[in-house]
Parts: structure tokens; C-alpha cells; sequence
């Protein structure tokens, strides 16, 4: 399934690496991924955003992989933080696994995730 991104004129410039709009066309298959924390598959949790931010950007392509995709066929992230000093960081993270690719993208930063471990949560939708 193609997917296009865009940024089209009389939107401002997108803050960092994403698009403002990731187009699917076609048949294909549309993959939700419920937002992933900083949580290992043996249920430890490391300490430090950085470390979190690792973790579940692992998990994410864990979950494309089993459905026989790849971080290109990300076409949203949404990304939740609990500090604005965390926002450089997660930028250097998420460009270092999208090689480039750059889905929409919303960040927020919220006071609380679900566990007071949990530093940082990232939801995800992919399509081929």
C-alpha cells in the first residue's frame, strides 16, 4: 500500500523530522499498534527517559516485524512525555529508527502516564 507524506504549502513548516500528513492508498492492511512504554518482554522497566525511549521504539518494531513491516511503513506516532527537557532526546531516538522516513506526528507532554515508572509512551499506526 504507497504511502505519500506531505507538507503542503499555507501549513507551517514541521518542527522537526515528520510530515503533516501521511496519504495510503490502495489495498493493503492497516496496522494500530497500542501505545508502548519503556517496557522490556521480561517486564523490567529501565531507568531514564533515554533508556525508555529505546525500549519502546524496540518494542514498536518488534510488532511491525511480526506483521511483516519496517519503520517505512509508519504513517503516525504519537508520543507522550512527561518533561519538555525530554523532546531533543526522543527527536534523536525516533530519527535514529525512522532512517529518515517521516510519518505524521503528534507530541505531547502530559503529567502522568499509567505507572509512575513509565517516563514515556508511544503509540503507532503502519500501513503496506
Amino acid at each position: 500500500m504507497p504511502i505519500t507524506t506531505s507538507n503542503p504549502a499555507g501549513v507551517h513548516k514541521p518542527a522537526s523530522s515528520y510530515s503533516h500528513a501521511a496519504l495510503v492508498t490502495g489495498p493493503g492492511r492497516r496496522l494500530a499498534i497500542a501505545g508502548q512504554i519503556g517496557m522490556r518482554a521480561d517486564g523490567t522497566v529501565p531507568e531514564g527517559s533515554a533508556a525508555q525511549m529505546e525500549v519502546a521504539l524496540e518494542n514498536i518494531g518488534v510488532i511491525l516485524a511480526a506483521h511483516g513491516m519496517g519503520p517505512s511503513n509508519l504513517v503516525r506516532l504519537n508520543v507522550f512525555l512527561l518533561n519538555t527537557g525530554c523532546i531533543k532526546g526522543w527527536r534523536a531516538k525516533r530519527d535514529a529508527f525512522l532512517a529518515g522516513h517521516m510519518p505524521a506526528s503528534t507530541l505531547l507532554v502530559v503529567a502522568a502516564l499509567a505507572d509512575p515508572r513509565f517516563l514515556v509512551e508511544v503509540e503507532a499506526e503502519a500501513a503496506d
